[in-house]
């Protein structure tokens, strides 16, 4: 009796076995469905936020009248193009993008140039004072603006490079090439001392072991240093207000400043030129965005 008894049971807890699939086991690292929904919402509400600045300066920038910024609400009933066909064509705009772009180009291959062969230097070779040097570079970046404008001003007017080019890009090489330097030599580390040592076992000279061998596996690190050159020189006020006097020769950001004076301010003008602005930027952005991610974490670990 008791043993019919234990069979059946057997049989009915095999049958409910059968009947209920099995639990899907949870990976690691797995969220569940509360967890992912909620990641995805702060991350939706984060990315509104973000872009809600750049959302409504492109707003006012439709909006006609200098004014409007006031009462944003009415130009929704009268947007037009009218601010940006007058800055393109009653305005200095395409002299304001060429003097950006030589300097912020010029900023971004001289600068790049001088940090990734510093960085490489001190990563790889063992020169009597290399740890202070990078401590050096490191505490140039503590003076503020105000301290530099004055003897920065008059190395420059002793080089006769007021109001040039190549003036306001050496000192944007002086703001950028320390942190650069810094960066990449934390992404060298990250590059195995064996491919130098191949390298020389090939007969390339230091330089050419960097220039052949070293720098093509540096790209992520390059694009990060070519973009934060890029935006020091094409954002900056300061320097390119102080060493520019030519109108013509303004910078973007310079530039603006020319929408507002003591008893006018054209804001609308401005948002329209803002925006424009924001274009070779976003280009430069996409050129070098595929690397920009791997080179920012890449130079955080090393081996």
């Amino acid at each position: 009796m008791s043993t019919t008894t234990v069979e059946t049971s057997a049989a009915v807890t095999d049958q409910d076995s059968a009947a209920t699939p099995p639990r899907k086991a949870r990976r690691r690292g797995e969220h569940g469905l509360a967890a992912s929904l909620t990641s995805h919402g702060i991350l939706i509400v984060a990315s509104l936020i973000a872009f809600f600045p750049v959302a409504w300066l492109i707003y006012l920038s439709l909006g006609p009248d200098k004014d409007d910024y006031l009462h944003p609400g009415g130009i929704w009933g009268k947007m037009s193009f009218s601010n940006y066909s007058f800055v393109l064509q009653h305005t200095e705009f395409f002299d304001w993008l060429k003097s950006s772009l030589i300097v912020s180009l010029g900023t971004t291959v001289i600068g790049v140039l001088i940090a990734a062969t510093t960085g490489y230097a001190v990563s790889r070779m063992r020169f009597p004072g290399y740890k202070k040097f990078m401590w050096v570079l490191l505490v140039t970046q503590m003076f503020p603006v105000a301290v530099l404008m004055v003897p920065m001003y008059q190395i420059l007017s002793d080089l006769q490079l007021i109001d040039s080019y190549l003036g306001l890009v050496l000192v944007y090489c002086s703001t950028a090439v320390p942190y650069c330097a810094w960066l990449l030599k934390g992404y060298f580390d990250t590059i195995p001392f064996e491919i130098d040592e191949a390298g020389r076992v090939d007969g390339l000279t230091p330089f050419g072991t960097f220039a052949r061998l070293i720098l093509p596996l540096a790209k992520p690190g390059l694009a990060v240093a070519a973009f934060y050159s890029f935006l020091t020189a094409f954002g900056e006020v300061a320097f390119a207000s102080t060493f520019m006097l030519s109108d013509t020769q303004y910078t973007f950001a310079v530039g603006l400043q020319t929408f507002v004076s003591e008893h006018d301010a054209q804001r609308n003008l401005m948002a329209a030129t803002a925006v424009l602005i924001a274009i070779p930027v976003s280009v430069f952005f996409y050129l070098v965005q595929k690397n920009l991610v791997t080179g920012l974490t890449a130079g955080g670990t090393k081996g």
